[in-house]
């Protein structure tokens, strides 16, 4: 987190600095100081070495919460579908519910599914949502009729990877310093969609390691580290109820880009944590639903809510995302040198 270069190393073929084995007693050593700080604060917690020098902690619950799971959905009852069947047959956590925000399907199989779910499953719910499309908006009507403490936003082009992703995900939700968990989200193809997001890249805000391999370390290993930073995405993203509702929940002058960004930042404001988790890791197929932004009505309505986002949040784009180094590029996803 200092922008400066500190030191150096002499890597020597002798030396402990040439080879990763030399150093894996140190790396022992450093889980089991982790481990011991846990018990001495009372933190019921495994500790892993997930790549030389970085650690993963597990924390065991101690409850299983309600989950209110919010997907927004028009028509793509096969995309639906999916999603659905990935949750309710591989997910490992079981205490959730499912609020699907129908917005003004037009195809009759997509009812059809409704009614299906409806009476398969007691855990989902159709909620109506009638007017024009407004992510924000739709998110904050389906919170207020969520009965889950915990909230996960999913899009309904999402479907698990890893069958522990919303335990995973809760894990870290749970404490009380965390406001928002994101996770590891994969294209079909298995590259990289969204490990966070780093304000400013790309002028306004910019996923990391986008089109990475998806079990590549990253740049100081941070894709497969969890994290700080100011923002996540909205497609897999898990929130407190209570601190939805203490920010005043998404904006809806937001109505489709970077909603999810502002809330998050709304959210570090109130001084929570906003957490990336890539142990939590989700397919995504993205803008399935909605399509890419490639109309005269859309690409206006992108430039506004690109200038609105920019005015609200000068002062922090002038500053810089204190979770991406100054000395990197805005115009790249790699964490690539400027130059």
């Amino acid at each position: 987190h200092i922008p400066k270069v500190l030191y150096h190393w002499r890597i020597h073929p002798t030396s402990v600095n040439g080879e990763i084995d030399f150093k894996s007693s140190a790396y022992e050593a450093g889980r089991k100081a982790i481990l011991a700080h846990y018990k001495r604060v009372g933190i019921d917690a495994e500790v892993k070495v997930v790549y030389p020098g970085i650690y993963r902690s597990i924390y065991r619950l101690t409850t299983e919460p309600l989950i209110s799971i919010i997907i927004a959905n028009k028509d793509q009852k096969d995309v639906l579908e999916k999603c659905i069947e990935s949750l309710e047959k591989d997910s490992e956590y079981r205490n959730f519910e499912i609020l699907i925000v129908e917005n003004n399907s037009e195809k009759e199989k997509t009812f059809a599914y409704y009614e299906e779910l409806q009476k398969t499953y007691d855990n989902i719910h159709i909620l109506k949502y009638e007017k024009e499309f407004n992510y924000a908006d739709i998110q904050n009507f389906a919170v207020s009729k969520a009965n889950g403490e915990y909230l996960l936003l999913l899009n309904n082009d999402t479907w698990l990877d890893n069958p522990n992703s919303i335990r995973e995900m809760l894990m870290y939700c749970m404490r009380e310093d965390v406001g928002i968990v994101g996770s590891r989200l994969l294209y079909p193809d298995d590259t990289v969609q969204h490990a966070g997001v780093i304000i400013g890249l790309g002028g306004v805000a910019g996923h990391a390691f986008l089109g990475e391999r998806r079990n590549a370390p990253g740049y100081f290993c941070r894709l497969l580290s969890v994290q700080d930073l100011s923002a996540v995405t909205a497609a897999c993203l898990m929130v407190k109820k209570s601190v939805y509702q203490a920010v005043g929940g998404m904006d809806v002058a937001l109505k489709v880009a970077f909603n999810d960004v502002d809330f998050c930042m709304r959210v570090g404001e109130r001084g929570y944590r906003i957490v990336y988790q890539p142990f939590s890791v989700w397919y995504h197929d993205e803008s399935r639903t909605r399509g890419p932004e490639d109309t005269d009505e859309k690409i206006e309505r992108f430039s506004r809510e690109i200038a609105y986002f920019q005015e609200r949040w000068k002062g922090f784009l002038q500053k810089g995302d204190p979770a991406y180094n100054p000395n990197l590029a805005l115009d790249r996803h790699d964490f690539a040198l400027k130059k």
